[in-house]
């Protein structure tokens, strides 16, 4: 994986696009939001974030990252931007117009080609 694609992967996920950015992820792909929320398949990723995306639009800014050949790793600030109301969201409700930036590491690891992400671990340290 090089920066360019790494880049191009944020691009498709800001922009929404599902296909763009979920072609960057193994069939098999596990995301784990910290200790919140485990997500296997690719398909089960893409489900998550239509959800998520139909009531709060989100926007990652990588603000450094490191590659490797079977790893990379992210930091970034992410800011939420609630679109309706949504009181039992399982990560706090929101109201429309609330904005929150929070900022997290994330650690991917790659398939045996360098292109794919097998695993992928979030985890937020300034709320």
């Amino acid at each position: 994986m090089t920066e360019d694609d790494f880049r191009q992967y944020v691009a498709a996920f800001n922009a929404a696009d599902f296909d763009g950015f979920s072609r960057f992820y193994a069939d098999d792909v596990v995301f784990e939001l910290g200790s919140t929320k485990r997500i296997e398949g690719r398909q089960g990723i893409v489900d998550f974030y239509k959800l998520v995306r139909s009531r709060i639009d989100e926007e990652v800014v990588p603000l450094g990252l490191l590659l490797g050949p079977r790893n990379a790793a992210m930091y970034c600030r992410t800011t939420f931007r609630t679109l309706v109301d949504w009181p039992d969201y399982e990560f706090g409700a929101t109201k429309a117009g609330d904005v929150r930036t929070v900022e997290t590491i994330a650690w991917y690891e790659l398939d045996g080609s360098g292109t794919r992400f097998t695993h992928i671990r979030g985890g937020r340290f300034k709320p």
